[in-house]
């Protein structure tokens, strides 16, 4: 999991997602040690317009983490191009 990623997670992901929930993250808590396919990540919980809601910090099982989107892509840093922001969704 990558900052900037969107996804959706279910009770697939853990127990404690009885109703789905859209999160966008911020990053993966690498130092802090779990079992073998489980993970920590700090993330925003998005609400329905795709708006922020909530910072958390979750301990999901990697597998049952659905992907809806990758986070932004490096760019190549030549003169004259441009980045434009995201957009809120």
């Amino acid at each position: 999991m990558r900052a900037g990623d969107l996804i959706r997670l279910s009770r697939a992901a853990s127990p404690q997602f009885v109703r789905p929930i859209t999160i966008r993250v911020i990053r993966e808590l690498t130092d802090r040690h779990t079992y073998h396919g489980w993970t920590w990540i700090e993330a925003y919980e998005l609400g329905p317009d795709g708006s922020a809601r909530a910072k958390r910090e979750l301990f999901v099982l990697r597998e049952g983490a659905d992907l809806l989107a990758s986070g932004p892509t490096s760019q190549s840093g030549r003169p004259g191009s441009t980045v434009k922001a995201r957009q809120p969704r």
